[in-house]
């Protein structure tokens, strides 16, 4: 491709909204089989067929340079959702622009200003080194060498690339070639990246660089960034916003802390205290419940909106408390109540 064709991604300014979806709506047409033997010769003259809303009438709005977690269970809807704003797949009903461009009409302008991460799909090619994967992203976004060269420095330092660049794709374990993805989805310099399970098969230590890298990603350049995962780490250093769908549908829009209060219940107070408490104070309507981690450490789970000075008055009246401290919901307990109570 001439590289005079198309401008480079740096040259194309993103909307002040980066991704904008109306009434996103994906509708998948299934064969209805109908059962036994002479259900199945009727269906070879009268097809039954069923549709299956994926996606249904989802509104997204991000603006340029947010870092949003994308949530759901498996079967709500993410990667549908993820696929169309990429391009990859036509929508039923609704309208997307993302950096100002529609995605599926507008794909060859479209994909030199965005960048994506598969879990379970490579953009590299299966035989060709990890190197020359690169090499031909390279002249495809028309990246100069220099420049290609110093983001692969770069990456390297982050990501550790040098010791599989001249490696074939296939040979490369699951979390080599996640690093490898995530560097081919960096080098023309996306104004939006989605990242579906970027830190699938990582070990710790790259988890941890990844994320102080995706921080600066997004600090220094603006990068919007889509995260789609199951690692609720990624979440809690990464984005100041989440979006929750299940059943194809928005069920919170907002940060952590509103998904903690709105799914997760009231706070806890962990009790440490001098000496064993023959007996724990109840407090109907204010403590749900009692915890004993072991005989000196307590935790009462409070009900919603309880007064806590008043809360905490009452227990260092009634116990021997040396030490105490407020407790927030867990994420990780969040999303299984939220899971768990899927309609």
């Amino acid at each position: 491709m001439p590289h005079s064709l198309q401008p480079p991604a740096s040259s194309l300014q993103p909307d002040a909204r980066a991704i904008q979806a109306v009434g996103l709506t994906k509708i998948f047409r299934t064969y209805d089989r109908r059962p036994g033997f002479w259900g199945g010769m009727r269906d070879v003259v009268d097809r039954r067929w069923k549709e299956l809303p994926a996606v249904d009438g989802i509104d997204l709005k991000v603006p340029a340079g947010e870092i949003i977690g994308y949530l759901g269970p498996n079967g709500a809807g993410k990667s549908t959702t993820i696929k169309m704003l990429t391009g990859i797949m036509r929508p039923t009903t609704g309208t997307i622009r993302v950096n100002g461009f529609d995605p599926h009409r507008e794909r060859a302008r479209y994909v030199r200003t965005v960048g994506a991460v598969f879990g379970q799909r490579s953009q590299l090619w299966w035989d060709l080194a990890v190197g020359e994967s690169f090499e031909l992203l390279r002249e495809l976004y028309g990246v100069p060498k220099a420049v290609a060269a110093e983001r692969i420095a770069r990456f390297d330092a982050v990501l550790g690339l040098a010791d599989f660049l001249r490696t074939p794709v296939r040979k490369l374990s699951l979390g080599q070639r996640m690093r490898a993805d995530l560097a081919a989805a960096l080098l023309h310099d996306p104004a939006v990246l989605f990242l579906d399970e970027p830190t699938v098969g990582l070990d710790v230590v790259t988890k941890a660089k990844l994320r102080d890298f995706l921080r600066e990603l997004n600090r220094e350049r603006r990068t919007t960034i889509v995260l789609t995962t199951h690692d609720l780490q990624d979440i809690e250093a990464l984005c100041s916003r989440v979006v929750v769908i299940d059943h194809g549908k928005v069920i919170h829009d907002g940060d952590l802390e509103g998904l903690r209060t709105r799914f997760g219940g009231g706070k806890r107070l962990a009790l440490t205290l001098r000496q064993v408490a023959p007996a724990l104070p109840e407090l109907p309507g204010v403590i749900t419940s009692w915890q004993r981690r072991d005989d000196l450490h307590l935790v009462a789970e409070l009900a919603e909106g309880a007064d806590i000075p008043a809360v905490l008055q009452r227990l260092l009246a009634a116990l021997p408390v040396e030490d105490l401290k407020i407790e927030e919901p867990e994420i990780e307990d969040v999303i299984k109540a939220l899971y768990g109570g899927r309609s």
